[in-house]
């Protein structure tokens, strides 16, 4: 009669079955993840390489209506600001309630914090209020961008998440077709119908003292000193602190 090996109980055999099934559905599970992923990064790719064609058309275009004016002795109307980049550069001691709350709302909670803000009455009602507070400007696609890639974080469920991957914008804005950084950029340069979703998902940025420091900061920007609005300036300073 032939030798019998060691019998494996029952529970053994089970055991390993389960755990066979469970590796066999993560590989699988894998290989899809890294397909899905391929696809999405040529997505990614092509959406950059619009985008870039997009800010260099509009760029050129810029160029093209202020020569024409200037050819003909007129004056080009620059087209509107849509989008302030707003920074708090004074404290929080003896901060009135009322400017402490607008500061609240607008984010800006602490000094040298910064945040995006889409241009309507309201808002530049806001601005006024707290103009000894802040200063603020129109941002380029440099400062943007620059803002967004060094300093960016995302609010995921209330968590300060850095923005190293793009699925971290694809699980917050994949339903308003942003699946990833440049798309955020995209949205918040040019004011997309997204806008006030892409600014929500963004944490306020938290930028460093500024190198050379501020000095005057209680005269208005205009009168030589810091608060208030400095228009294209804004992206000087931001230099300075990013």
């Amino acid at each position: 009669s032939m030798a019998k090996g060691p019998v494996v109980p029952e529970h053994v055999l089970k055991k390993r079955k389960t755990l066979e099934a469970i590796q066999a559905d993560r590989t699988k599970k894998l290989a899809e993840e890294r397909a899905k992923n391929k696809v999405q990064r040529g997505v990614i790719f092509k959406k950059a390489a619009a985008y870039a064609k997009e800010y260099k058309q509009k760029e050129a275009d810029l160029v093209r209506f202020r020569r024409e004016a200037k050819k003909h002795n007129n004056f080009y109307m620059e087209p509107e600001t849509k989008v302030v980049f707003v920074i708090r550069i004074r404290g929080i001691n003896a901060v009135d309630p009322k400017t402490r709350k607008i500061l609240q709302l607008m984010r800006l909670r602490q000094i040298n914090n910064g945040v995006f803000m889409k241009i309507n009455s309201a808002s530049i009602n806001m601005l006024r209020l707290v103009a000894p507070y802040v200063t603020y400007g129109a941002p380029n696609l440099k400062t943007v961008r620059e803002l967004i890639y060094k300093r960016g974080f995302g609010s995921v469920s209330r968590q300060r998440m850095p923005l190293t991957d793009n699925k971290v914008v694809e699980e917050s804005l994949g339903k308003h077709g942003i699946v990833c950084v440049e798309d955020l950029i995209h949205e918040i340069i040019t004011v997309g119908p997204a806008f006030r979703e892409a600014n929500k998902f963004l944490w306020p940025f938290k930028l460093s003292a500024p190198k050379g420091g501020l000095p005057v900061k209680r005269k208005s920007f205009i009168q030589g000193g810091q608060f208030g609005d400095r228009e294209k300036y804004i992206n000087n300073l931001v230099r300075r602190m990013n």
